[in-house]
């Protein structure tokens, strides 16, 4: 199996699991990741959102392997009203 149908064979849940542990350098169970498992936790959450999530987040990485960093007016756009589902007032919920 090659990455790439690694990184597009891992489920939400295990995207999670990874994304956690890359993030707090620990298991959910709080067993402490070794380096080699930072290290390539890291580069699996990084394929995933590049490959698979197509995350919309600020600062993320692209399918060509470069950073992407949006833009004020790109991030307005994406939270505009036009883009919304629902809204709510504070009472209401």
């Amino acid at each position: 199996m090659n990455i790439e149908q690694l990184v597009n064979s891992l489920t939400p849940e295990l995207f999670a699991r990874l994304e956690y542990g890359a993030s707090t350098g620990k298991w959910p169970d709080g067993t402490p990741l070794t380096d080699a498992q930072k290290e390539q936790t890291v580069q699996l959450v990084m394929l995933y959102q590049a490959k698979v999530a197509k995350s919309n987040e600020q600062f993320t990485i692209g399918e060509d392997g470069q950073m992407v960093q949006k833009s004020k007016a790109q991030l307005k756009k994406e939270f505009s009203p036009q883009n919304e589902i629902a809204r709510f007032a504070q009472d209401d919920i």
